[in-house]
């Protein structure tokens, strides 16, 4: 591989990480007309993942401060507050949302089908 290929490939394994989040967003998105809808009440996603997310980057924080971890350069943007990665904070809300997303919609999901197989079967 030559020096510019080989900065292209650096240049593209920088913003791998933020693809991967942006990936998970375009594939969970579509869910939220599937269950009670988590985008369509900002409180309640807000006071579900912000406290957990809190715990998380305070214990990332601590870890990068300590020695106990690292992230290799190769594979972030460089961005970050302080020593954490942007997309290391990012991945504290962008997971989680996710998270909510898929089991909002499998409970949306499995509610309607309760409903129609209660509504089939026959009054004894």
């Amino acid at each position: 591989m030559g020096a510019g290929e080989a900065r292209r490939g650096l240049t593209v394994d920088r913003w791998q990480y933020l693809f991967v989040l942006t990936a998970c967003l375009g594939v969970t998105a579509p869910l939220e007309f599937l269950g009670t809808g988590v985008y369509r009440q900002p409180w309640r996603l807000v006071s579900s993942v912000l406290p957990v997310a809190a715990v998380f980057i305070v214990w990332d924080v601590l870890a990068i401060a300590f020695h106990v971890w690292t992230y290799n350069p190769r594979y972030v943007t460089g961005v970050g507050v302080g020593a954490l990665p942007i997309e290391e904070l990012l991945f504290f809300l962008v997971i989680p949302v996710c998270g909510l997303l898929t089991y909002s919609a499998v409970n949306g999901v499995l509610a309607r089908v309760t409903r129609i197989r209660s509504s089939r079967v026959p009054p004894s």
